[in-house]
C-alpha cells in the first residue's frame, strides 16, 4: 500500500506542473557525395531544428572536393525522395560566414569573419530564425507566412525532398550534397519515464514481498 501511494503521489505531482512548452528537437543527418560528373569529395551533414524556437542550425565537414568551396544552401524540394534537383530554399546567397562567401545575407551580421574557400574543411552555422523572412528565399517563401515556410521545410526534410548543397569554384551549382533524414526526435520527460518505472516495478515488489512474509 505505501509502494502505491508513493506511486499517485508521484503522478499527482507531474499532473499538478503547469503546462510549458517543451522544445522539438528533431535532428537530420546525411552523408554528402559527389553530384555532378567529375566532381569530387565526400562529408556530413547534421541539421538541427527547433520548432518551439524557430531555429535551425546545421553543422557541415567536407573533404577532397575538385575546388575550393564557394557558397553551401539548403534546396527543396524535388518532385520525389532522395533524388532530383530544387531551387534555394534557406538562406539567400549562402549561409553566413560559409568558407569562400564573402558577401553577407539580409539579416544576419554584417561582420562576420571572411574565411578563404577550401577543398576540406568544417562549417557551424550560427542560428538561423526560421520565423524571419530573411531566412527563406522569395521563391521558397511565395505569398505564405513564414510558419507555412517552416513547416514545409521540415515536412519536406521529414519526407527526404529538401538537401543540403555544397557548391565550389569548379562546380558552381554544387558539389556534393546529401539529403538529411530524420535520426533523433524529443525524448519523454524524464519524471514520466520515472513514474512508468516506479508503476512497471510493482507487480515485482508485491511478488517479493508476499514471498518472504511467513
Amino acid at each position: 500500500m505505501k509502494w502505491m501511494v508513493l506511486g499517485m503521489a508521484l503522478v499527482a505531482a507531474v499532473a499538478m506542473q503547469p503546462p510549458m512548452a517543451h522544445a522539438t528537437l528533431m535532428g537530420f543527418t546525411a552523408a554528402l557525395a559527389p553530384e555532378a560528373s567529375g566532381a569530387t569529395g565526400s562529408g556530413n551533414t547534421t541539421v538541427i531544428i527547433d520548432d518551439v524556437a524557430n531555429t535551425l542550425k546545421i553543422h557541415i565537414d567536407w573533404t577532397g572536393l575538385s575546388g575550393t568551396t564557394t557558397v553551401a544552401h539548403i534546396h527543396c524540394c524535388t518532385a520525389a525522395p532522395f533524388t532530383g534537383t530544387a531551387s534555394v530554399a534557406v538562406t539567400p546567397m549562402s549561409f553566413p560566414g560559409f568558407p569562400g562567401f564573402n558577401g553577407t545575407v539580409p539579416g544576419f551580421p554584417s561582420v562576420l569573419p571572411v574565411l578563404p574557400g577550401v577543398t576540406a574543411g568544417s562549417y557551424d552555422s550560427p542560428i538561423i530564425p526560421l520565423d524571419e523572412t530573411f531566412a527563406y528565399t522569395a521563391a521558397f517563401l511565395g505569398a505564405g507566412t513564414v510558419a507555412e515556410a517552416e513547416a514545409k521545410l521540415i515536412a519536406n526534410l521529414i519526407a527526404g525532398k529538401a538537401y543540403v548543397n555544397v557548391h565550389s569554384s569548379t562546380f558552381g551549382s554544387g558539389e556534393i550534397r546529401g539529403f538529411p533524414q530524420l535520426t533523433s526526435v524529443p525524448e519523454p520527460s524524464s519524471v514520466l519515464l520515472l513514474a512508468g518505472a516506479f508503476f512497471g516495478m510493482i507487480p515485482f515488489v508485491r511478488r517479493r514481498y508476499s514471498a518472504d512474509r511467513p
